[in-house]
């Protein structure tokens, strides 16, 4: 693994500095320019490295060949280019801690912050390893860049090897994934595989084939506006009712930061507005259909009883589908579950069968008709400046697609 070593942090550091952050309240498709520097850094690397059929989408996606020079289904690797957006990407420096020493970890640009194996145990399983950080102040990006830079490598090791058994694959690198939109409906068409695999989960080992199911939630709060002055008796404060709904709904059980394992939350994500009106935006998550309307439900009951209270504000509920949960589809064909799973057994790796509360771009894809469960990339703390990801976490990711790509075209383990 160490051959890949440098390429897997050379590439990410070059990626991770490009700023791509994706925006929610943006209608555009990608919904940020910025996503175009790195959409259009794949197309050019992808032709340098030789891949066939390289092409930008008018939705954003970029998509690539590698000839097959075996029989056996088309199998389809995807990362996506952007960032969150809830935390500042702009300015990323990437650093490499080479030989991690076991200790805590500061960041140049925030000396109060701090990387412990006290508080994050799988940094202490990293003694030895070279550690990708940012310097404080801003996210790294490894979710999901180091899935580019997996995907990237082991691309170019296949074609420069041409003799390396694989079947046809497909290399997508996708927009938007961060909200929710990464999955244009044209995909899968355009993408055309068998079946395929996000390279955006965590920790080595991992093969992800459940996700949450979510919804999205906004919540449009109207009062009445006058002059403060002139406002006994008439003034109706959207501030204060959106508060109250914010309260209400359960603060104990139902956040991100109350539950764990196989609960569900509500997360109020962004409060904006005036007196006037209030928007609010929640995301609604669970693991199973019935949890996930329950919480629905649940949202809309509490909406109307502060409506209730006050008959001359306006509050209206919107709720719309993100996705669904791939397990309800992939139970149904467990092939490329099963073939990753060979895939690792054949590399001395015992997989590590995991669910995430959260969801990827196959969780869309899945539920579109193409199977498409989720492999580990190494990426920890994501969404946040203690983000960070060992390169040989991405070296045995980088094994990991090759020896995919070699079961599926017949070749016995090494």
């Amino acid at each position: 693994m160490r051959d890949f070593d440098h390429e897997l942090e050379t590439r990410l550091c070059r990626y991770a500095a490009i700023d791509s952050q994706s925006d929610m309240d943006s209608p555009a498709q990608p919904s940020t320019a910025i996503q175009h520097a790195m959409l259009d850094l794949m197309v050019r690397e992808l032709a340098e490295i030789g891949a066939a059929d390289v092409t930008k989408t008018p939705y954003g996606t970029v998509i690539a060949t590698i000839p097959g020079n075996a029989p056996g289904p088309t199998i389809g690797f995807l990362a996506h280019v952007d960032t969150a957006p809830q935390f500042n990407a702009t300015g990323v420096k990437p650093r490499v801690i080479r030989g991690y020493n076991g200790g805590a970890i500061s960041f140049p640009d925030a000396p109060d912050l701090t990387l412990s194996p006290q508080d994050f145990p799988y940094l202490a399983t990293k003694i030895g390893e070279d550690i990708v950080t940012a310097s404080g102040t801003t996210l790294l990006g490894a979710d999901d860049k180091a899935g580019i830079a997996i995907i990237m490598t082991a691309a170019r090791h296949l074609i420069a090897n041409p003799d390396l058994p694989r079947p046809t694959i497909r290399i997508a690198f996708t927009p938007d994934e961060e909200i929710g939109r990464g999955v244009d409906p044209r995909l899968p068409a355009d993408l055309a595989v068998d079946f395929a695999y996000t390279f955006d989960g965590g920790d080595a080992g991992e093969i992800v084939y459940e996700t949450f199911s979510a919804d999205f939630a906004v919540i449009t709060v109207t009062g009445v506006s006058i002059h403060p002055g002139e406002a006994t008796g008439k003034l109706v404060n959207a501030i204060h009712l959106a508060s109250r709904i914010v309260e209400t709904l359960p603060q104990a059980t139902m956040t991100p930061e109350t539950t764990a394992d196989r609960q569900g939350f509500i997360h109020a994500i962004d409060m904006k507005g005036s007196a006037d009106q209030m928007v609010l935006r929640l995301i609604l998550r669970d693991f199973e259909r019935d949890g996930l309307a329950a919480k629905g439900d649940l949202v809309r009951q509490v909406c109307a009883a502060i409506a209730a209270t006050e008959p001359r504000a306006r509050i209206d509920v919107q709720i719309t589908p993100q996705y669904r949960n791939m397990r309800y589809w992939l139970e149904e064909d467990m092939t490329p579950v099963d073939l990753a799973r060979a895939a690792l057994s054949d590399m001395g790796h015992d997989p590590i069968e995991a669910v995430i509360r959260g969801g990827t771009d196959g969780s869309r894809l899945t539920e579109m008709g193409v199977p498409c469960p989720n492999l580990f990339t190494g990426m920890q703390n994501v969404h946040g400046p203690l983000e960070y990801v060992s390169v040989q976490d991405m070296a045995l990711a980088t094994q990991l697609m090759l020896r995919i790509a070699a079961r599926a075209a017949g070749a016995d383990p090494a």
